[in-house]
């Protein structure tokens, strides 16, 4: 099974992750990383299209949880043909997931994914904010999708355990 998780930029940094799972682990296998700003150039729907394409090389994934602010981008994937889910956006609750899953071995980041270990070293809490949890939004794209990624299974794996039973009276 495979899903990508994207985090959709124009004047930001765009990040999509190619995620395979084997027996209930998920492997973020590679990546796809644009900053329009690095590169003097910022890409149209169709390229990044066309750039997660090439991410997928041959593997057709099940979906692809989007940003949900990102309303261009989805149309133009639903319009190639992909299964489209909108991202769950709940920021904390996201992060403590992410953590919850990386620390317990459901999710891994392999080698090549140098865009998200980078950010991960990067990844920093506003100071400025006493008493409240607020990440900084910056250096947070490949984090961004990763919570999406992570909240998305999350929701699926507690589908999946539900349960019932029943008591025959007489």
């Amino acid at each position: 099974e495979y899903i990508i998780s994207c985090d959709y930029g124009t004047a930001n940094p765009s990040s999509f992750g190619l995620w395979g799972r084997k027996n209930d682990t998920w492997y973020r296998l590679r990546e796809y990383y644009y900053n329009s700003r690095r590169e003097g150039r910022q890409k149209t729907d169709a390229e990044y299209v066309a750039d997660l394409k090439t991410l997928c090389g041959g593997i057709t994934p099940q979906k692809i949880i989007v940003d949900p602010s990102a309303a261009s981008f989805i149309t133009a994937l639903k319009n190639a043909g992909f299964c489209v889910e909108k991202a769950d956006n709940d920021v904390l609750s996201g992060i403590r997931l992410t953590a919850d899953m990386l620390k317990s071995g459901k999710i891994v980041i392999c080698r090549g994914c140098e865009d998200t270990v980078r950010e991960f070293s990067l990844y920093s809490w506003d100071e400025k904010s006493p008493g409240r949890d607020v990440p900084l939004k910056v250096n947070d794209h490949a984090m961004d999708e990763i919570r999406y990624f992570a909240a998305a299974i999350s929701k699926e794996t507690k589908r999946e355990s539900l349960g019932a039973v029943w008591v025959e009276r007489k």
